[in-house]
């Protein structure tokens, strides 16, 4: 006795129809196999996604920060759109070929977005590379892992806000001390020249080297505070929920 087991393409390799239910499950968006057995079809089963948690408030957290949230997948219109729906998705990219999925990034940066892609297959190498930022599971394979830029340490979805807080925390550490060292050079540079001499100041060599040591330390200093920034994932989530 030989059993098969497969979706659509297998009944088309057959010349074999699907069983009436097929219908009502396709609409209700599940994926559908079919069972064959010598020679006819036997029965069929319904597989449904599992929406985690997670990823619902991963969504609603992106939203809440103005960012768009795009689903490229290879499964059936049906069953993606209804994922889509579940988790508020703003738009679908269904039934995508694993070597289409690079062309779809490209078709969202040619409308002049920034794209950054969560991937953990072979299939969404590619894609990664593409990217604006391409972003790998930890647990996904060694080649979506070598083609991402960032590389999650778990499978937590809500792990995407982290790096988004880290990405923007980081910033504006960049923006504060390029302040304080661009502050410093406008006021020290111009004492240490003799800019007040004709005044009777003029700011010794051996302050000026002080003050320099210690805008290096200030700089370092600040930078470090980033130490403090709490990521886990559930605290990025609820920070981004409650700062629209």
């Amino acid at each position: 006795m030989v059993i098969e087991v497969g979706g659509p393409y297998l009944l088309e390799q057959r010349s074999f129809k699907e069983l009436p239910i097929s219908a009502q499950w396709r609409n209700e968006g599940a994926i559908i196999l079919h069972v064959i057995s010598d020679g006819q079809v036997i029965g069929a089963l319904r597989l449904a996604d599992a929406i985690r948690t997670e990823s619902r408030d991963a969504v609603d957290a992106l939203h809440a920060q103005g960012v768009q949230v795009v689903m490229i997948t290879g499964d059936a219109e049906a069953v993606a759109q209804a994922v889509a729906d579940e988790l508020g998705i703003n738009r679908v990219f269904a039934g995508v070929h694993p070597e289409d999925k690079a062309m779809k990034v490209a078709e969202l940066q040619g409308e002049g977005r920034k794209v950054a892609m969560v991937g953990d297959g072979v299939n969404d190498a590619p894609a990664l590379a593409q990217a604006d930022v391409g972003i790998a599971i930890g647990a996904g394979t060694d080649v979506a892992i070598g083609s991402a830029g960032v590389i999650l340490a778990s499978s937590d979805p809500r792990s995407v806000l982290s790096v988004l807080e880290l990405s923007r925390a980081s910033f504006r550490k960049m923006k504060q001390n390029l302040w304080w060292a661009a502050g410093y050079n406008l006021i020290s540079v111009p004492l240490a020249a003799g800019i007040l001499a004709p005044i009777g100041f003029v700011l010794p060599m051996s302050i000026g080297a002080i003050l320099m040591s210690a805008s290096t330390v200030v700089v370092a200093l600040n930078a470090q505070l980033l130490r403090r920034l709490n990521l886990a994932p559930e605290v990025s989530t609820d920070h981004m929920l409650h700062s629209r």
